[in-house]
């Protein structure tokens, strides 16, 4: 069973599937191109991290960062390789939704990758109802990076 809850970014599990994250972002996309949260990036009050739990161990992590009072983009979402396909993802994922839903968000967003490394998160995106859609806040299109967008409006 997974139980998902607020993240604590000094518990070793969850900063270890953090550096994963990153390292699988820094290997899987090109220079200049990872926009992946370092721990330091999910530790400000515009963030909300959650892990999900199976047991005593992390098997998924995801932020939702607030952009402004009506849009959010999702963040450093990623679950742990001994947990893939077993829901965690899922969990944090629709906890971000409702917890974007109750905060009155209009609009999340999410900025990733191309690829084969990408496509089982895509998957999960789309099968929630997250669509293409053109570039948000700072980000520049290219041929490597894709944005999605889900209307909670």
């Amino acid at each position: 069973m997974i139980e998902v809850r607020e993240g604590d970014l000094s518990n070793d599990q969850t900063r270890e599937l953090l550096a994963i994250h990153l390292a699988g972002m820094h290997a899987n996309s090109p220079p200049g191109h990872v926009f992946a949260l370092d721990l330091s990036g999910l530790q400000t009050p515009d963030v909300t991290v959650w892990t999900a739990w199976s047991g005593e161990r992390v098997a998924a992590i995801g932020a939702l960062k607030m952009v402004s009072k009506d849009t959010a983009e999702i963040k450093s979402m990623r679950t742990h390789p001994d947990f893939l396909r077993m829901g965690a993802g899922s969990a944090i994922l629709e906890t971000i939704i409702a917890t974007a839903t109750a905060r009155g968000v209009r609009r999340i967003s999410l900025e990733t990758g191309t690829g084969s490394s990408f496509e089982p998160a895509l998957a999960l995106y789309r099968q929630r109802g997250f669509s293409n859609g053109p570039a948000f806040g700072g980000y520049e299109p290219s041929d490597f990076n894709q944005f999605l967008h889900l209307s909670l409006a």
